[in-house]
């Protein structure tokens, strides 16, 4: 991040201002001068990478109203105000409000040069606190859903737009994709997260047990049913209910649902006492659901209850880019958890993993790198090759990804030394890792 150098300058004396505006630009900041503090308040937000400098006194609004603006903007921007007018009390009062440092015209220049420095400074800590918040946010949710490929940049930013809303929302992935992990982000970083989450596979519950399964019973209600249940959607109460393969619901169970989510209670089987249910639904499908309402298959109205939001999980073979890192991740974390040592990738077996079909997605490959790990594969490693052969630009640029990132791996972050491994000058290397989205900083040991 670059350092704070913009200046935002509002004095209704236009010498006043061409004055300042010459000086701070031969002093390096980049300069902007208002008369009216209207349009200077619109250039500033959270992510403003300067200060605000403004007169006291002026003929539609005082610095303190301007002040009192700028901070509703962002309650960490330095404000640095200027008065002809050597007026103590208002001082003190633009001080307790907020103001970073407060100047007496006429003014020494290097003394208004050193409080404009102090604020930039202050401006760029600021922003680099925030900056690497941000980032430890973002590595957190890289650390669930992992992958370089756009797809993967583009998904990560929709969960978490999506989780900060309480929106219900339909995820949409062929099998094996990570429709789940998808929902336990959604749960993760959302406002419910200390609640439960709730998982229910549709497909794997018998018609006649949705009912009892979803709503709970009482003892007695049915044969068999020797005391109280507590159903899914009531154990989820003020958590997050994640329904896999909504597809598969009998119509009957999706009628009683709706029902649920319209009136946000529910009464268990036999009992006739409704009982709060306040819950997100996140549901999972590998199949269009709106074609399945549209044609019948599906309720529409609960499919529109369901999905006010929808997301999308691209394939593996759509994001070949990211196979090499998720292998690599699965069997390291499978090697560690049983005490072994983690085998290098070699050339062939990237080259292999790029060009297999994976119509399981990631499931099979995380077995495929289990099995990596555990040496079960059948040729040391090293998959067959299959006839889904990538273009060689893309087998090119996913090789040398790898190349790279084990060089850095090896060099614990050190980039001269991955210099020397890799034989490449500093300036190709870092365009390179720019390229592929490679830091040092993580693979720093």
């Amino acid at each position: 991040m670059g350092r704070a150098t913009r200046v935002l300058f509002v004095d209704d004396e236009e010498t006043v201002r061409e004055a300042l505006d010459q000086w701070l630009t031969l002093a390096g900041y980049e300069v902007e001068t208002f008369e009216a503090p209207e349009a200077a308040l619109a250039a500033i937000d959270d992510r403003f990478p300067g200060i605000l400098v403004t007169d006291m006194r002026m003929p539609r609004i005082d610095g303190l109203a301007v002040l009192e603006r700028a901070l509703a903007r962002d309650p960490d921007l330095p404000v640095v105000l200027v008065t002809g007018h050597g007026d103590v009390a208002m001082a003190v009062e633009a001080m307790r409000r907020g103001a970073y440092d407060f100047i007496e015209k006429p003014f020494v220049p290097e003394r208004l040069a050193d409080a404009i420095g102090r604020a930039c400074e202050k401006r760029h800590l600021t922003l680099r606190l925030r900056s690497l918040h941000a980032a430890a946010d973002s590595r957190d949710i890289e650390g669930r859903l992992i992958g370089t490929s756009r797809a993967m940049e583009r998904l990560r930013r929709e969960v978490l737009d999506l989780a900060a809303t309480p929106v219900n929302v339909v995820i949409n992935g062929e099998t094996g994709s990570g429709k789940e992990l998808v929902a336990q982000c959604l749960h993760a970083f959302s406002a419910r997260r200390d609640a439960r989450f709730v998982a229910v596979n549709c497909g794997a519950i018998p018609d006649t047990m949705i009912e009892s399964e979803l709503f709970g019973h009482e003892a007695g209600a049915f044969t068999g049913a020797l005391k109280r249940r507590i159903g899914k959607l009531e154990h989820a109460h003020r958590g997050t209910l994640f329904l896999d393969e909504i597809e598969a619901m009998p119509l009957s169970g999706q009628v009683t649902l709706l029902r649920v989510l319209q009136e946000r209670s529910l009464e268990r089987l036999g009992a006739n006492d409704p009982v709060a249910a306040d819950l997100r639904t996140l549901c999972a499908s590998k199949v269009d659901l709106r074609a399945h309402a549209e044609s019948g298959r599906f309720r529409p109205d609960l499919y529109y209850r369901l999905g006010v939001a929808e997301l999308h999980i691209p394939p593996l073979r759509d994001r070949r880019e990211d196979i090499p890192l998720l292998f690599e991740h699965f069997a390291a974390r499978a090697a560690e958890a049983h005490g072994r040592t983690m085998r290098p990738l070699g050339a062939r077996l990237v080259q292999d993993l790029l060009e297999r079909p994976w119509p399981g997605n990631v499931r099979e490959l995380r077995n495929a790198a289990e099995r990596y790990a555990f040496g079960l594969d059948r040729h040391g490693g090293e998959p067959e090759a299959t006839s889904d052969v990538q273009p060689l630009a893309a087998r090119v640029e996913a090789f040398e990804r790898d190349l790279i990132r084990q060089a850095l791996r090896q060099a614990q972050g050190n980039v001269a030394e991955a210099m020397r491994l890799l034989d490449l000058p500093r300036r190709t290397l870092n365009e390179k890792m720019q390229r592929h989205g490679l830091s040092r900083g993580d693979f720093a040991g």
